[in-house]
C-alpha cells in the first residue's frame, strides 16, 4: 500500500494546503483547505471502510451497502479517485462494464505547520 501525505501551513492568519511540484503521478496537488475537509469526512471515512472490508464488486454495489444514492456515492468516489486512495477498476461481465471500487492506500499522514 502507498501512504499520502498532506502539508497543511499557516500563513498571514490562515491555513492552505502545501502544494509540491508535480513531478510524476504519486504526487497530488491540493487546491484549498476546504478540498481537505471534503476529503476526511465521515462518509468518505466510510466509504473507505466498506471498500477495504467489503470489496464490493461495483458502485452501484457500494451504493446499496452505503444505503446512499449512487450519484452521492458516485461523485465521493470520483473525489477519493483524484485524491489517489481509491482506483476504478473495469470489469466487463456480459455486455456489461462494471466500475469496482479499490483502496490503494490505508494510510493518511497530516503534518500540521504553524
Amino acid at each position: 500500500m502507498t501512504v499520502r501525505e498532506i502539508t497543511i501551513k499557516e500563513q498571514k492568519g490562515a491555513f492552505f494546503l502545501f502544494k509540491k511540484p508535480a513531478k510524476n503521478k504519486e504526487e497530488y496537488d491540493f487546491s484549498g483547505i476546504l478540498a481537505l475537509r471534503q476529503l476526511l469526512s465521515n462518509e468518505k471515512a466510510r466509504l473507505l471502510n466498506v471498500v477495504k472490508t467489503q470489496k464490493p464488486s461495483s458502485l452501484y454495489e457500494l451504493a446499496k451497502k452505503l444505503n446512499r444514492s449512487f450519484k452521492s456515492v458516485h461523485d465521493d468516489v470520483k473525489l477519493l479517485e483524484r485524491f489517489g486512495f481509491i482506483e476504478i477498476i473495469e470489469d466487463k461481465e456480459k455486455n456489461r462494464i462494471r466500475h469496482k471500487p479499490v483502496l490503494v492506500t490505508d494510510n493518511i499522514t497530516i503534518h500540521l505547520k504553524i
